[in-house]
């Protein structure tokens, strides 16, 4: 009995001794634990301390960068086009629609009107998500966090940043209540195309309040939170309609949707997201205004209202008659693909510009920065320099086939009229003429000429250039047509009228329209020629742009039927148009008489309609009706009929009527000179 006694005393002590190590080494690795925990609490109050020093000054600067907005205005105020980056009027959460409170809770941050700001079952749940998938699927951020860094900090992904944005997310918590919170973050968060703020991006992709939004659009919005560029409903319709679909999912599994509700939002078809093809044509117009903007004020630091000459009506008739003549299966067949239209006043003032029939194919200003060869509509200028050295538009000049010189042009279709008068010669747009013409008065001349009417671009110094071979913007073109319709005062293009801040402060204003501007040519060549070029409408090429006002222009098509143009003007507006194709590859047979006349007769009947004409004093301004005489003796060789007799034409430069015969080398005036007798004028070959 003493022995059992002593076996189990025995036994305990073995059990005590060795217990004991085992206690031991809890209690150390506790302790070991207690000090770890309390190193790693005075590091991570260092850090926090150390970080959160910054804290005062990131609250008392909040960070909200963006791009200036620049609004381009029509000349009545209209909104037309933006760009940069564009704050929203706020709104409040009580003002939005409880859809859109429940979209951008349900995809984003469901807990949030339960957890302080960081939501620690949030993080562990997007954590293990992330893991399962291999891959960042789900992000751990609250929407008081998105805010804190929205407001205060910059975008660097670094641990200073992630710890200061859960340090601010708590103090914004203490601070504002969860609706303030809410609602800061929907005036702020960036939901693309340049955009901040729900109520932004309802006006730029709804054209509407976002008040005034629909489940389906609330979705939508809500969906622009994750990747704003990719889910944008303007570049990527149908991404942005399946994101959608994924929001209401999620607001229907978060319970703020029925069954029914969910499956009747999925299967309404969405409203049109984007705009017809071609409707943003407009923005080749304020595309051009936004690289003045730039030559004249600089990169803009704050928000800007740029009020310009377009007139949306006029817009809106060019764009349809482009449209309306190139989108159809007649244009295809003829191989037409593209065109660009330019119309001014006499001020300089650009109402309209369409650079190509879709903007969202193509941004490429065709109106301002595509060099074509514009022909026969070069051949005014030719025509003014001979007007100026001393001929008018009844001398006679002799149309026949050039048999010298290694640069022999011919006319269009072989036909030749023999002495024809200067006049019908351009209305005839005879290739021959204007060859000799530039051939005697010399290339320099011409192209003095050329500079002189605001034709900047390059000019090959060849007799070529007298049959427009020298590429050259159309809106250059239009200007030179525009001061010869200004009586040979100089008129230069321009578009802003005014810019200001968002404060109303001005920052530009062109300081008046001066529509009289540095005379270049004399007035009395400038109505000469005008009136010679009536009869282009009258009787000749451009019949097919013929309106019923006082009209003058001219036809132009390039070799091979690369380019077809037409460019005119009345009392009241210059218009120029060009068809042609991008790759430069011929049209069938397409002229500047066939579609860039009918496009200039309905863009400038288009401009009658919108806002009227009349009143300004151009070279057009009344000129006697002249008829001429088809039984003439220097008219015998005949060929332009009696249609010629419709002519409206303007008075000669000299109080004599001056005829003559140009040919060869040799104009000879058959005016007697002061001593009675003949005289012979010899120009340089």
């Amino acid at each position: 009995m003493a022995k059992k006694k002593t076996s189990q005393k025995s036994t305990a002590r073995k059990r005590t001794r060795k217990s004991r190590p085992q206690e031991g080494l809890i209690r150390r690795a506790f302790r070991w634990c207690l000090v770890a925990g309390l190193w790693g609490f005075i590091a991570l109050s260092l850090v926090i301390a150390w970080y959160g020093a910054e804290l005062p000054k990131l609250i008392d600067k909040p960070d909200f960068e963006r791009k200036a907005a620049i609004t381009i205005r029509d000349d009545r105020g209209e909104m037309v086009a933006r760009y940069g980056e564009l704050k929203g009027v706020n709104v409040t959460v009580a003002e939005l629609p409880p859809n859109l409170i429940n979209a951008v809770l349900a995809i984003e941050d469901r807990r949030f009107y339960y957890h302080f700001g960081i939501d620690p079952i949030g993080m562990l749940r997007a954590t293990a998500r992330n893991i399962t998938a291999g891959r960042v699927v789900q992000g751990g951020s609250t929407i008081t966090q998105q805010l804190a860094k929205n407001l205060f900090l910059s975008r660097e992904r670094t641990y200073k940043r992630k710890i200061q944005e859960a340090m601010l997310a708590v103090w914004l918590e203490q601070k504002l209540t969860k609706d303030e919170i809410l609602s800061a973050y929907l005036n702020r968060v960036y939901l693309g195309a340049g955009t901040f703020g729900v109520e932004a991006a309802a006006q730029t992709y709804f054209n509407k309040s976002a008040r005034e939004m629909n489940l389906r659009e609330c979705a939508t919005i809500a969906g622009l939170l994750k990747a704003p560029s990719k889910y944008s409903p303007h570049s990527n319709p149908s991404l942005a309609r399946e994101r959608a679909d994924t929001v209401i999912m999620a607001m229907r599994d978060a319970g703020y949707l029925s069954d029914s509700e969910s499956k009747g939002a999925t299967e309404q078809a969405p409203a049109p997201l984007r705009k017809p093809t071609g409707g943003d044509i407009v923005r080749y117009y304020s595309d051009w205004v936004m690289s003045d903007l730039a030559d004249m004020i600089g990169t803009p630091n704050t928000d800007l209202i740029v009020d310009t000459t377009l007139d949306s009506g006029v817009q809106r008739a060019a764009e349809e008659a482009l449209t309306k003549a190139l989108r159809n299966d007649e244009a295809a067949e003829k191989k037409v693909s593209q065109g660009a239209i330019v119309v001014m006043d006499y001020s300089g003032a650009v109402l309209a510009m369409v650079g190509g029939t879709d903007y969202g194919l193509s941004q490429f200003n065709r109106a301002v920065q595509s060099y074509r060869q514009p022909g026969s509509s070069f051949k005014p200028i030719v025509y003014l320099t001979a007007l100026e050295n001393g001929m008018n538009r009844n001398s006679i000049v002799v149309d026949e086939p050039i048999r010298t010189g290694k640069y022999r042009p011919t006319n269009f279709k072989g036909e030749y009229y023999g002495e024809i008068p200067l006049y019908a010669a351009l209305a005839y747009s005879l290739n021959t003429i204007a060859y000799q013409l530039t051939k005697h008065f010399g290339v320099d001349s011409v192209i003095d000429m050329a500079r002189r009417l605001g034709i900047e671009a390059p000019l090959n110094r060849d007799l070529s250039l007298s049959l427009g071979s020298a590429g050259i913007p159309l809106i250059q073109m239009v200007s030179a047509y525009a001061t010869i319709g200004n009586q040979g005062s100089l008129v230069q293009p321009y578009a802003i009228r005014r810019v200001r801040d968002k404060d109303g402060r001005l920052i530009y204003e062109r300081s008046n329209r001066i529509v009289r501007g540095r005379s270049v040519v004399d007035p009395r060549l400038t109505q000469e020629l005008a009136g010679m070029m009536t009869g282009v409408l009258e009787f000749g090429t451009g019949q097919g742009a013929k309106v019923p006002y006082p009209a003058a222009g001219k036809t132009g098509t390039s070799q091979d039927f690369r380019d077809a143009w037409f460019i005119g003007f009345t009392d009241t507006y210059i218009a120029g148009v060009w068809v042609g194709n991008d790759d430069n590859s011929s049209m069938k047979r397409v002229t500047g008489g066939s579609y860039p006349a009918r496009i200039w007769r309905e863009t400038i009947m288009g401009a009658y309609n919108a806002r009227g004409g009349g009143g300004f004093m151009s070279s057009l301004s009344p000129a006697p009706v002249t008829e001429f005489d088809p039984d003439a003796e220097q008219n015998q060789d005949g060929a332009f009929g009696d249609l010629i007799s419709n002519l409206l034409s303007a008075p000669a430069t000299n109080d004599q009527p001056r005829t003559g015969i140009f040919s060869g080398s040799t104009y000879k005036d058959t005016r007697a000179d002061e001593e009675g007798r003949k005289s012979d004028w010899s120009f340089n070959d």
